[in-house]
């Protein structure tokens, strides 16, 4: 394939979803069923189809038959012949699971273990659906709740005081008497370990307090939520263990492997290492797995940073996040303007989220409109790109140190 396809994306249909925000940017009917991640990419269990000539192929497919023609053999050799990212529209109108992703190592032989134990990709006592990592950025369309990482645990402590009534002395005075990795670990596991009744007593003490100072605290807001989410879940108190933030619209956040972290609430675009292995930990009625996902956590204070769009120049700015699978930007064209794309790429993927455009592939082949809620795969065969128009496009793509100048 040498030329721009439009791209038509499987929905994930999990109950945390909004019913109304995917179909909002689609430009298409809302059908009362909640519609919570859009899929852009080549994972093995939902890839998206390349429209060509009114036929869908599927992208992975392509890859696999072509990967150095898709890729272009410098990402074709270094990731297997796979493409390495995913490419997502997450929409979250309930709060997703307390959860946290392997290492790549860890991954790799999570996933090989559960293989030779015979347990099939589709039980939902699997840990592992593939032998990837999932390190993970996700950028603010709309106001955006998380909780993500340990707090400093002087800050934890202090919650557990004040929110945690008698329940959790002993928790709260081990970790004082231990701030540090441990003690986050001994505190994390008589959490996860508790049981009914014990479950039950914290979480009560927890809402009883916040019964009496309202939502003047994002922490007391968050544990009546919740609360009323999964009121026999001790993920409930995790507001108090774990940073809460708020992401404004292009405000992101890196999640490397190992951190806890929720999605609580709001629409954004998320970029990933291609995988679906998720270890969760509370808010879920789903598998968990206290023992692994021990052993995936790093028990450290996470210092939040967010991060904005640095400019990159030719109308484009990007998101600087540590990871050797992708590179997050986006495209900003005004009055017509024209982006040029770099000689040295990857296959990208783009996304059309304001406007519209034009995107002429080369001298040779058809231009491509962009308007909102169009997407599209650009292989590493076509030589070059220009995108005209007043629009917003976010783009996917494999870092290359030619292609990745920051400006600020």
């Amino acid at each position: 394939m040498k030329t721009v396809g439009i791209l038509k994306n499987p929905v994930q249909h999990y109950a945390w979803g909004s019913v109304t925000a995917i179909p909002d940017i689609l430009g298409i009917p809302a059908t009362g069923m909640p519609m919570a991640e859009l899929w852009m990419g080549a994972h093995p269990k939902s890839p998206s189809e390349v429209i060509l000539e009114n036929n869908p192929v599927s992208l992975k497919e392509m890859i696999d038959r072509n990967p150095e023609e898709m890729l272009g053999p410098v990402v074709a050799r270094r990731f297997g012949n796979r493409l390495p990212y995913l490419f997502k529209i997450l929409a979250a109108a309930k709060p997703l699971s307390i959860q946290a992703h392997p290492s790549l190592s860890q991954a790799t032989a999570g996933f090989d273990r559960e293989n030779r134990m015979g347990i099939p990709l589709s039980s939902p006592q699997r840990n592992y659906r593939d032998d990837n990592h999932k390190p993970e950025i996700i950028c603010a369309l709309t106001p955006f709740d998380a909780l993500c990482g340990f707090r400093p645990i002087g800050e934890i402590v202090s919650g557990l005081t004040r929110y945690g009534g008698h329940c959790l002395d002993a928790e709260r005075m081990r970790l004082k008497q231990n701030p540090d990795s441990t003690g986050l670990k001994t505190l994390f596991e008589a959490l996860m370990r508790m049981t009914p009744i014990q479950r039950s007593a914290v979480i009560d003490a927890a809402k009883k307090q916040t019964d009496a100072i309202g939502s003047r605290e994002p922490e007391a807001m968050w544990i009546n939520r919740l609360a009323a989410e999964y009121p026999q879940d001790i993920g409930v108190v995790f507001p108090l263990i774990l940073n809460l933030i708020r992401l404004e619209p292009d405000q992101a956040l890196f999640l490397p492997a190992g951190e806890p972290h929720a999605y609580l609430n709001g629409v954004g675009i998320e970029l990933m290492a291609n995988s679906d292995n998720v270890l969760r930990g509370g808010l879920t009625p789903k598998h968990v797995d206290v023992d692994e996902l021990t052993q995936v956590l790093t028990f450290r204070e996470f210092p939040v940073h967010t991060l904005s769009p640095v400019l990159m120049g030719n109308f484009e700015s990007g998101y600087q996040a540590p990871a050797d699978e992708f590179q997050l930007s986006v495209i900003t064209l005004q009055n017509g303007e024209t982006h040029v794309s770099h000689d040295v790429r990857s296959l990208e993927i783009i996304l059309c989220l304001k406007g519209e455009a034009v995107i002429y592939p080369d001298a040779d082949s058809t231009p491509v409109r962009l308007v909102r809620g169009t997407s599209a795969v650009i292989p590493a065969a076509v030589p070059f790109y220009r995108i005209t128009g007043s629009a917003m496009i976010y783009k996917a793509r494999v870092p290359f140190p030619e292609n990745t100048r920051f400006s600020g």
